[in-house]
């Protein structure tokens, strides 16, 4: 009877745990796989899904036609350090073609104080490179490397830009060479460097702008360059979604000084002067209540050769000795100038040698004058 009630338990154990195995087969590893084919049957594209849209079309036709110019930059100089003496310093940034004669434009602080400095090409080429031309006030810099089949940007025209305007920024942010990315033209605004200077009319992206972009091209959609990529603001050191480019009409106008004659030859009307407010002109019973007043020029300059008057009377602004009696400069080329900046920012436009239109008082009477810029020196 033992053995009888035994052999059931056995039997009923052995049900048991058949039924619950088949139930949830998951609970033990398979020993063979129950599929009816043994193929996975794939969802696959249409014909033609691949094809780009006409927004991605342009973005790839930019690209295409834009990085061959683009190359990376590497700069080696060396500093002063208390602790270590002479310790060797290693920069990194973009510029772009000019030429085929192998001139390359890129930012002034990406070469500044290189002992060195070596071009690589799209094609990853290296090549040992020449610093032709410092601007330091623009932040730009040419330098030139010797070699075949190159291919020079489009340089295309940074006037009558729009807020809105799609833009491309190539270049090696990070050291990750031809890197694009895209956003559009946020503002266009003045903005000061860290060293102090300013970018007139620089054109602010949220296209992403990083270190080791410096100096590449950005560009519209036409693969056309219309500014340098410069400087971005950030808490962290890298994009923010706030980039400045310096427009390329800034850098037009210097780049044949830079490669004739490593400088830019700065204009100067050759006067040193005072900005009028309409108080101050209502104290000095002037005809204009704006302009820049003629103190001073420089004898044999471009203003004295002009016959532009500076100031004979002595007299006390505050604790500032100035000159009055001297020519109310209000215009020039016609456009109106009321502050110092207004003349900076016209002079910066020109290059010595240039003629230029002033228009200016004398007592009650508006004369004109052309003068030839000549070259700056310490005067404006």
């Amino acid at each position: 009877m033992r053995t009888l009630r035994t052999l059931l338990f056995a039997v009923f154990i052995a049900g048991a745990f058949y039924l619950y195995t088949t139930a949830h087969p998951g609970n033990l590893a398979p020993s063979r796989w129950l599929g009816n084919s043994g193929k996975v049957e794939l969802t696959q594209a249409a014909e033609g899904q691949g094809q780009l849209d006409s927004e991605e079309s342009v973005n790839v036709n930019v690209y295409k036609r834009a990085v061959p110019s683009v190359v990376n930059i590497k700069s080696r100089s060396v500093s002063f350090n208390f602790f270590y003496g002479v310790v060797p310093e290693e920069g990194q940034g973009t510029g772009f073609i000019l030429d085929k004669e192998g001139h390359i434009m890129t930012n002034y602080h990406v070469v500044a104080n290189a002992r060195q400095i070596e071009v690589t090409l799209y094609n990853r080429k290296n090549y040992k490179a020449d610093l032709i031309g410092t601007d330091a006030l623009h932040d730009l810099a040419i330098i030139q490397i010797h070699a075949p089949n190159l291919t020079p940007a489009v340089i295309g025209d940074s006037r009558g830009l729009q807020v809105g305007q799609k833009v491309f920024a190539i270049g090696n942010p990070f050291g990750l060479s031809g890197t694009m990315t895209r956003g559009i033209v946020s503002s266009i605004r003045s903005v000061e460097e860290p060293n102090g200077n300013k970018i007139d009319e620089a054109i602010q992206t949220d296209a992403a702008i990083n270190p080791g972009n410096s100096g590449g091209p950005l560009l519209n959609s036409r693969a056309e360059v219309i500014g340098v990529n410069a400087m971005i603001a950030s808490n962290v050191g890298q994009s923010a979604g706030i980039g400045f480019a310096i427009p390329i009409n800034t850098a037009k106008a210097v780049v044949n000084d830079l490669v004739s004659y490593g400088r830019v030859r700065r204009p100067a009307l050759g006067v040193t002067s005072l900005p009028i407010s309409p108080q101050l002109a209502q104290k000095l019973s002037l005809a204009a209540d704006y302009g820049l007043l003629v103190m001073e020029v420089v004898p044999g300059g471009p203003a004295d050769r002009a016959g532009i008057h500076g100031g004979k009377q002595e007299a006390w602004l505050g604790n500032t000795r100035i000159l009055i009696g001297g020519d109310l400069i209000v215009a020039i080329d016609g456009a109106q100038v009321g502050e110092t900046q207004d003349l900076t920012q016209i002079m910066n436009n020109h290059r010595a040698g240039d003629k230029v239109t002033v228009t200016y008082m004398r007592g009650r009477k508006k004369l004109e004058a052309a003068v030839t810029l000549g070259e700056a020196r310490e005067r404006v």
